[in-house]
């Protein structure tokens, strides 16, 4: 089932739009199968003796390849720079490097003899443009499905029996225990209250981890001592941006599927470590002999969770799940990255 939603007022499509990340996995292969198609599209237009095709295509690598890596160096050296940029005066410092790349790069490697010496340099700046106008194409068509994806995820996750069964845990103590009542319905519309912003950026660890701690809580009114949670938390990593909204459905599957229909205890084991520039995430569930993981509430979260990790970090994020006889396990790795 597709969502349909409005797009955002042009402005606001103006601010989400950004230069790509240089230093991107997947931003960096598309560079460079963007600019060779380029290039061999243009040596095959240009060719008119098929015997000739073969060295002209080595020599227009061979003159391509070495200061198209230049580039792309310099440009993931200078992404802090160009990521506080506004897109156009970003543009601008990108083209103004590539060329600049381009004039040393004529100091040190000699032309083609019948190449003029400005050639090279206006070719440079229209294959920069070309990779440009790509990546904002590509992010203006990702905007709707960022838009889609978090409107899934919101339906995903926003369950009327979690509702109704935290307001029964709530009544269930208001009695007995009115300040944890009145705590669990603080938690409560803490919790709603994220789920309904407009999740479009990046947000610190820290905070999905204390949007989770608090729909544990709510969990714990509902299963008691039956739900046990052990946090295993690098230092220094909850400083990490990650998607929004990432953990929690994740967390609730494994507390729905693998300690809901359970008998006795079930314990959901959340680590967080740093691994170099990367950041590792699992989650470990048990997993009762009469629920199927891969059933349809599972997969929802897990799909949609994917889809956005593959919006915000293209390549570089990956997420797995692994199945033993008795243990369910979600793995998501993605690279560190904090505010400046």
């Amino acid at each position: 089932m597709s969502i349909k939603q409005n797009l955002p007022p042009a402005g606001t499509l103006r601010r989400s739009l950004r230069l790509p990340d240089f230093r991107n996995l997947g931003v960096t292969l598309r560079t460079l199968l963007l600019a060779n198609g380029l290039a061999l599209l243009a040596v095959l237009v240009r060719n008119d003796e098929p015997a000739q095709l073969y060295p002209q295509i080595l020599s227009m690598a061979s003159h391509l390849e070495f200061p198209l890596l230049l580039a792309l160096g310099t440009l993931a050296l200078l992404q802090p720079l160009l990521a506080r940029l506004p897109y156009g005066a970003g543009v601008a410092a990108i083209l103004g490097t590539v060329h600049l790349l381009g004039l040393v790069w004529q100091q040190l490697v000699p032309l083609l003899e019948e190449q003029a010496p400005w050639r090279p340099l206006v070719w440079s700046q229209v294959m920069t443009l070309a990779v440009l106008g790509y990546f904002h194409l590509r992010g203006t068509r990702q905007l709707p499905a960022l838009a889609e994806a978090r409107m899934l995820a919101l339906t995903a996750r926003i369950r009327p029996h979690f509702l109704f069964n935290s307001l029964n845990g709530v009544l269930g103590i208001i009695r007995e225990d009115p300040r944890r009542a009145e705590r669990a319905l603080e938690e409560l519309s803490d919790l709603f209250r994220a789920l309904m912003k407009d999740n479009r950026e990046l947000v610190p660890l820290a905070d999905e981890i204390a949007l989770c701690e608090r729909y544990l809580n709510l969990e714990q009114l509902r299963l008691g001592e039956r739900l046990r949670v052990a946090w295993s938390v690098a230092p220094g990593s909850t400083a990490c941006l990650v998607p929004p909204l990432m953990l929690q459905p994740l967390i609730e599957n494994a507390v729905c599927h693998g300690v809901e229909p359970g008998a006795g205890l079930g314990l959901v084991s959340i680590t967080i470590s740093r691994q170099g520039p990367q950041i590792l995430l699992e989650i470990v569930n048990p997993l009762p002999e009469r629920l199927q993981p891969e059933s349809t509430g599972n997969r929802m979260a897990v799909d949609n969770i994917r889809e956005r990790l593959m919006l915000f970090f293209d390549l570089e994020a990956t997420l797995e799940t692994r199945q033993t006889d008795a243990l369910y396990c979600v793995r998501i790795r993605l690279p560190y990255r904090s505010r400046p």
